[in-house]
């Protein structure tokens, strides 16, 4: 059977969590929640951070930067996919397509560079406690963090152009609740091996680069804090990285699945589940990671609550 050429085509359909309108209900309310409970505890670390003192240090100016990265990261995909859910239509214009793409990986990518960051940061508080305020001043976290937001918005402008410039046959409906990148491109009649290469390069470094950054902070932290003399000494540093390693952890878990691969012809619905942890689930759950382990966090909290 000839494909019908649709390389001019004006639009998608996200397919989505095809079921039921009880399933479809479900996960709207479900979407909704959770998406209401990442922006509510993301700002609220936002506000603790920036009207508390004691916490404007480079530590948590770069988990002010990963919160409002949080709150933008999950609403470049939820809002259209709870519109979904409540609708019968599920389009997405190309244009809106390829920007929902582009933020939701640049986001993405942003994030694999903040949490190395943060690791490095952590790694020098932990080995160089005396020299670290001279080391990390407030102008190299400001330029740390500004590298992040520059890399992961620039790394993403290749594979968007080259994915936008593919032509689609026989069909224009996306197996994903977001524009993602391996379902269009499984679209595609053109030849995707280039995109695919690059997609797959770009991802490949990105990962290894952050996660190696991160690996060796760790080495040399766990290797300070085992000689630290005191029990009371080494559960005091570890709890300052504590949050962040269970970030980490859940944040590489996900996406080392999803993007580490040298094919995407497969397992797509298997994708589409998993993404929904790193795209839905760790932005909600940060907030609390973060709060419930963290002594100077609930104590600004508490401070601000009480009015004290």
């Amino acid at each position: 059977m000839e494909k019908k050429n649709l390389s001019n085509l004006e639009e998608f359909i996200l397919l989505g969590f095809p079921g039921t309108q009880g399933l479809q209900i479900t996960l709207f309310l479900l979407f909704f929640i959770m998406y209401m409970l990442t922006i509510m505890g993301n700002m609220a670390i936002i506000t603790l951070v920036c009207t508390n003192q004691r916490l404007q240090t480079p530590m948590y100016f770069f988990l002010c930067n990963l919160s409002f990265l949080e709150i933008w990261f999950t609403t470049a995909c939820v809002p259209k996919t709870l519109a979904n859910f409540a609708s019968q239509s599920k389009a997405i214009s190309f244009i809106s397509c390829a920007i929902q793409m582009y933020f939701v990986f640049s986001l993405g990518c942003t994030e694999y560079f903040l949490l190395s960051v943060m690791a490095y940061d952590r790694y020098l508080a932990i080995c160089y406690p005396l020299r670290y305020s001279s080391i990390m001043t407030s102008t190299v976290s400001a330029w740390l963090a500004l590298g992040s937001w520059v890399c992961g918005f620039s790394i993403i402008t290749v594979p968007t152009v080259l994915i936008t410039r593919l032509s689609f046959c026989a069909s224009n409906v996306i197996n994903h609740f977001f524009c993602n990148i391996a379902p269009w491109i499984v679209l595609s009649c053109s030849d995707t091996r280039l995109v695919e290469l690059v997609t797959f390069g770009i991802s490949f470094c990105v990962i290894l680069g952050s996660c190696v950054t991160t690996l060796i902070s760790y080495i040399y932290i766990i290797s300070t804090i085992v000689r630290i003399p005191s029990a009371q000494g080494q559960y005091k540093a570890f709890s300052t990285c504590f949050s962040h390693l269970t970030v980490v952890l859940i944040w590489y878990g996900s996406t080392i699945f999803l993007y580490v691969r040298t094919s995407v012809e497969s397992s797509l619905d298997l994708t589409k589940a998993i993404t929904v942890l790193n795209t839905v689930v760790t932005p909600v759950l940060n907030p609390f990671i973060y709060t419930l382990r963290n002594k100077d966090v609930k104590d600004a909290f508490w401070k601000t609550v009480s009015g004290k």
